[in-house]
């Protein structure tokens, strides 16, 4: 409910069918918490898993600034993508460190939530995408309560702090420019870069890679290889194999890679390293526009091991995509 008994439509409403029969859910919800705050978490997790097309990324317990950094990114990187909305729910004490440090991220808006009243508040004004709650003052009953505020009071509803009437004229147009603004905060234009990638990138004319849908690449040098590489949001790497091992090095965006012979997996973000020996198979999924520097020794091949469709069903069966 928003607030006075009055009910503002679900974020799920529009789903066709339940979290477990939906291609795509509507939402997405990365959790977490710190020792503090983990039953809480995980009180609110099981009621988020009842609920019709959202879909829950719990990454478990950690630190207060490390797990709350890793949902601060998580949201920061997918809140640019057009497909499924990723908003952050995170847990410590008080909930006000773990909002600290999500919202060291560009288009991250953490609010620490102790009342329903908190809640509608800061999702009809701040358009707030990481509710932040306090384990030792909340209980799970009422972080429930906080919860379901949060998830279904759209940005601009009336809300307590408009006496839960519609926001005047003037107070709605500045809602409708804040959110542009806002977003721009984090992300001063920067005139020139002295970064070597990023200037040996500039003027690149990028060459579609045909066997990887939604790839493209440009390659550097050759013998040792290097290239940059270029997937866009959504796209998959089926299953596939080289002869030459192979270095990666990620200059933006987010990927997951699996290592199908050593059956372990690796997500990357911006700033980390991989290293993918020869003939092993390995399939990769981009959660958002990413480029990469990869380098290799030999000649350019690569032989796919299974189909897209079929890599598709592994990666949609796998745990917590």
């Amino acid at each position: 409910m928003a607030s006075d008994g009055v009910a503002a439509p679900s974020p799920a409403a529009d789903n066709e069918t339940s979290s477990q029969g939906a291609a795509v859910p509507s939402l997405r919800i990365v959790t977490g918490a710190d020792s503090f705050g983990c039953n809480l978490k995980d009180a609110l997790v099981s009621h988020l898993r009842s609920l019709p097309g959202v879909e829950v990324v719990d990454l478990g317990i950690d630190k207060y600034y490390s797990i709350a950094e890793r949902i601060g990114r998580h949201v920061s990187a997918d809140a640019s993508s057009a497909s499924t909305e990723t908003r952050g729910l995170v847990a410590c004490g008080t909930g006000v460190g773990v909002s600290i440090f999500a919202n060291k991220f560009p288009r991250v808006y953490a609010s620490t939530c102790t009342s329903v009243a908190d809640a509608v508040n800061t999702r009809s004004i701040n358009n707030c995408n990481v509710l932040a709650v306090s384990g030792m003052s909340t209980s799970p009953e009422d972080g429930i309560k906080i919860l379901e505020a949060w998830l279904q009071t759209p940005f601009k509803f009336p809300c307590p702090a408009s006496g839960d009437k519609p926001w005047p004229e003037d107070i709605q147009s500045f809602l409708d420019n804040s959110v542009g603004e806002m977003a721009q905060i984090a992300n001063p234009e920067v005139p020139s870069s002295n970064c070597a990638i990023c200037c040996l990138r500039k003027g690149l004319e990028f060459v579609p890679v045909d066997i990887m849908p939604g790839g493209e690449m440009k390659i550097l040098r050759e013998t040792p290889t290097s290239a940059l590489v270029k997937f866009k949001a959504g796209s998959l790497e089926p299953a596939h194999h080289h002869t030459f091992g192979h270095d990666v090095f990620v200059v933006k965006g987010r990927k997951k890679v699996w290592n199908l012979d050593k059956n372990e997996s690796y997500e990357l973000n911006e700033g980390d390293y991989l290293y993918t020996p020869a003939g092993d198979k390995h399939r990769v999924k981009y959660f958002v526009d990413t480029e990469f520097f990869i380098r290799w020794d030999g000649n350019w091949d690569v032989f796919l091991d299974e189909d897209l469709a079929a890599a598709a069903a592994a990666v949609n069966g796998a745990s917590g995509e």
